[in-house]
């Protein structure tokens, strides 16, 4: 698979829908003061809105919520197995059948908040303890190679192109 090399670093151009919105921050500032932003924004939605659906098929603001955790924790995991120069092709990650397989919309809305606290925090330390190399170091997961800090700006996207979609779609 082709991949884009920038000051961000490699990845694949179909994360560039993500990266986008970020390329322009610091890594380590923009997932710092991502936190505090969302919680602000999360704990303004109206509960009568959290299991609110846009149309038919799409998911509820609960179950938004619960993809944005997994896909973070999924790609923090491959941020540092990339950063250790972990050798092994990661396995591909199906959104679809984890949000399936989530119960987010039976979950109460504090704690997916407290759970998405939680695992920012999480990201926020691992990132703080890469160095430039491990930064720099590529892996691959499916069928892409990648390196960490590209990761870590497509996880800063995720969240802000899914925010981008609650503001614009549920509320």
């Amino acid at each position: 698979m082709e991949t884009e090399k920038s000051k961000v670093g490699v990845y694949p151009p179909y994360f560039y829908n993500y990266i986008r919105l970020v390329e322009n921050e610091d890594l380590k500032t923009i997932l710092k003061n991502q936190l505090p932003e969302s919680l602000a924004f999360f704990n303004s939605i109206p509960k009568e809105k959290y299991d609110y659906k846009y149309a038919e098929g799409k998911w509820s603001i609960k179950e938004a919520l619960q993809h944005i955790i997994d896909t973070e924790r999924v790609f923090t995991y491959r941020s540092l197995a990339f950063s250790r120069k972990d050798t092994n092709i990661l396995p591909s990650f199906d959104d679809k059948s984890y949000a399936a397989n989530a119960n987010g919309s039976r979950r109460e809305w504090n704690d997916l908040v407290d759970e998405f606290t939680a695992v920012r925090n999480a990201t926020q330390l691992l990132f703080n303890s890469f160095s430039t190399e491990q930064l720099d170091s590529l892996g691959k997961a499916s069928d892409y190679e990648m390196n960490a800090r590209a990761m870590g700006y497509t996880i800063a996207g995720h969240l802000a192109h899914h925010l981008n979609i609650i503001r614009e779609r549920y509320l």
